[in-house]
């Protein structure tokens, strides 16, 4: 049993570190692609974006009824002006698409708390949407 859990926790670390890749972006620019979680009810989809650093007046969204766009850039802190000795955040411009088809939504709420944008979708044809 400890070996199992050790391989789950060795297997949830790599999928972590596989959304904090470097991705290539349009235009041969650097990029990187953040974690998303999207949660389901009844009534709603929730849409969690992890943005550590970004300014809620930086983020971009685009939802056009299946495909959500969340664009932004992440700088590099002003601590970094002298040489890097490890440099394990993600920074740049982002740009993530989730295809929400499937489910017919529409878009009713944007947060940012504690790092993480909040997308709040209400499903339709559900009474009290």
């Amino acid at each position: 049993m400890w070996a199992q859990a050790l391989d789950l926790l060795d297997r949830a670390d790599k999928m972590h570190r596989q959304f904090f890749q470097p991705v290539r972006q349009l235009k041969g620019r650097p990029g990187w692609a953040p974690p998303v979680d999207i949660f389901e009810t009844e009534r709603e989809l929730l849409v969690v974006v992890a943005l550590p650093g970004v300014a809620a007046a930086d983020v971009h969204v685009a939802f056009d009824g299946t495909m959500l766009r969340v664009a932004a850039e992440r700088p590099l802190p002003l601590a970094a002006r002298g040489a890097i000795r490890r440099l394990e955040i993600p920074h740049g411009r982002f740009e993530r698409r989730i295809d929400l088809s499937g489910v017919e939504v529409d878009f009713v709420q944007q947060e940012i708390a504690n790092g993480c944008l909040f997308l709040l979708f209400g499903k339709r044809g559900v009474q009290g949407v």
